[in-house]
């Protein structure tokens, strides 16, 4: 079988993926084809179904787990998987959701241990309540851009959290305990807004309100005081920080998406 990452141009492919995304199109002409995202737990791709078109279509739903036979081409300085035949596969799809390259029992131990730097009981108690709803090792950060796979919540949470810590020891100015409490919970609405993998489709609140407000929802409901909030409320936000903490927040969750995606030299 063919991990996704390893795939290459001109390569011939016999793999079994999980339906990440599914579309019924029309090329210019008029043909139907589907486009498709598969996912394993290495990677993602493109895929296109253009011919048997109504054949293949009826065979598989939007997160179902297919065996793929097809080859790999390159669109737009892009490989991408041109499928030639595709039968349902018995495999638990979200078993096949992208999947994160660290060690997540070693990132929750750090979490744990970042928790414990919060030295206000009454904040650390309230930020440990609200992790326990919400579990970061089964979720993205986000459905596509940074941390996009399973565990990515977690991993960029963590990461966020400690460049908060190490600015509040360059910069004693800040209040510590708030800054590292709301880089801890800036992203647990994640949890609410998107549903399982291996789609995490947004849930229908998640569509409508979106991680920040279901975040706070959740912060709200364990009585979280309100620079707590604020930050949480402004952390995509730079022009609404009124505080430094909820400003560093913007800009560490920034540098952490930043880090993680931004392409560097082979």
């Amino acid at each position: 079988m063919n991990a996704i990452a390893e795939l290459a141009e001109n390569r011939v492919v016999d793999g079994v993926y999980a339906v990440a995304r599914k579309q019924k199109l029309r090329t210019r002409g008029g043909a139907p084809y589907l486009a498709l995202e598969l996912v394993d737990p290495s990677g993602r791709i493109d895929a296109r179904v253009w011919n048997d078109v109504e054949l293949l279509d009826a065979r598989f739903a939007e997160g179902d787990a297919v065996r793929v036979l097809g080859r790999v081409e390159k669109f737009r300085d892009r490989l991408q998987l041109e499928v030639r035949a595709l039968e349902p596969a018995d495999v638990d799809a979200s078993t096949l959701a992208p999947a994160l390259r660290r060690d997540a029992d070693e990132l929750e131990g750090f979490l744990d241990f970042l928790v414990g730097e919060i030295h206000d009981e009454t904040l650390r108690a309230t930020v440990q309540r609200v992790l326990e709803q919400t579990l970061l090792r089964a979720y993205p950060a986000t459905p596509d851009g940074h941390h996009s796979y399973a565990g990515g919540l977690l991993e960029h949470t963590v990461g966020v959290a400690t460049i908060c810590r190490e600015l509040t020891q360059l910069h004693p100015r800040l209040r510590a305990d708030l800054l590292l409490a709301a880089a801890l919970v800036h992203d647990v609405g994640r949890t609410r807004e998107l549903g399982p993998p291996p789609v995490f489709r947004p849930t229908e609140e998640g569509a409508l309100l979106g991680h920040v407000h279901l975040g706070l929802r959740l912060l709200e409901a364990e009585r979280a005081p309100a620079e707590l909030l604020h930050a949480v409320a402004s952390h995509h936000d730079a022009r609404a920080a009124r505080t430094a903490e909820a400003a560093v927040l913007y800009h560490a969750n920034q540098l952490d998406a930043v880090a993680a995606t931004r392409p560097v030299p082979d």
